[in-house]
């Protein structure tokens, strides 16, 4: 079973126009094989896509965070990460790292879609004042 653990939220305030990264750390050795994604979830709203990366490095963003956020893999260290700069109030939620199996997820479910995933982490909190 594939694990997955998010850090860098902090649980912490930072404030607009600021920086923070995040990282999803994986049990075993599968983002060479499998999509990474992040999702966010604000209080009242749906789980939303932020950012995918696939295999050979391609990577899709939402168009809200399009040129202020990145998304990279370490796969040395099983890691997938999320460069957020310029954030702004309106990023704040608990992000999601999540990884898809291609063999254990409906090929036809879009990879912008939580039901395109079939791991996710416990999530993380970000929070940004203004």
């Amino acid at each position: 079973q594939v694990q997955l653990v998010e850090s860098g939220g902090g649980g912490g305030l930072v404030q607009a126009g600021g920086s923070l990264r995040l990282s999803c750390a994986a049990s075993g050795d599968i983002f060479r094989e499998y999509t990474a994604g992040w999702f966010r979830q604000a209080p009242g709203k749906e789980r939303e896509f932020v950012a995918r990366i696939w295999r050979g490095g391609m990577a899709d963003y939402a168009d809200s965070v399009k040129d202020r956020f990145t998304i990279s893999i370490d796969n040395a260290k099983n890691t997938v990460y999320l460069q957020m700069n310029s954030l702004k109030p309106e990023d704040s939620a608990v992000y999601f790292c999540a990884a898809r199996d291609p063999f254990r997820t409906n090929p036809d479910s879009s990879l912008r879609s939580p039901q395109g995933y079939t791991y996710w982490g416990q999530g993380t909190q970000v929070t940004v004042s203004s």
